[in-house]
């Protein structure tokens, strides 16, 4: 098996709120092969699918049922530290919940959380050991 993640799904509770929080905070666009049922969007190297919890869940055979910590994070890498000041500013701007104001971290980066409307966290995050190309995949050999 090939090292490589082609989508990242997220079970969300109204697919119409979640992707509006997307689109409309983030500022990303629908791919053309959304759908009423799905949302596509096409990120760097992969996709992240916004699709309603219950059919997700029933598609995996699982219980939908669960809350609290969902043991997992998403992470948007800046360039610097001051492109995540800048981030959290205009998503608390619109109106996004800030979970963790940005600070130094013990890792030696700089980061902050937020989340989304289904509670998905959202690390923004300066990693000063990790390089960036222009369209943003990080740049190291394996």
């Amino acid at each position: 098996m090939q090292q490589r993640a082609t989508i990242i799904t997220l079970g969300v509770d109204n697919l119409e709120i979640s992707t509006a929080f997307y689109v409309e905070k983030f500022g990303w666009k629908k791919m053309k092969s959304s759908t009423k049922n799905i949302s596509f969007f096409q990120l760097n190297g992969l996709l992240l699918s916004l699709y309603p919890k219950d059919k997700l869940a029933e598609d995996a055979t699982v219980n939908s049922a669960g809350s609290g910590f969902k043991a997992f994070t998403l992470a948007y890498n800046t360039r610097t530290k001051e492109e995540v000041d800048t981030i959290i500013t205009d998503l608390a701007n619109k109106g996004v919940k800030i979970v963790k104001q940005p600070e130094h971290v013990f890792w030696g980066g700089y980061s902050g959380y937020i989340a989304d409307p289904d509670e998905n966290l959202w690390e923004i995050a300066h990693n000063p050991f990790l390089e960036l190309d222009a369209d943003g995949n990080t740049i190291e050999e394996v």
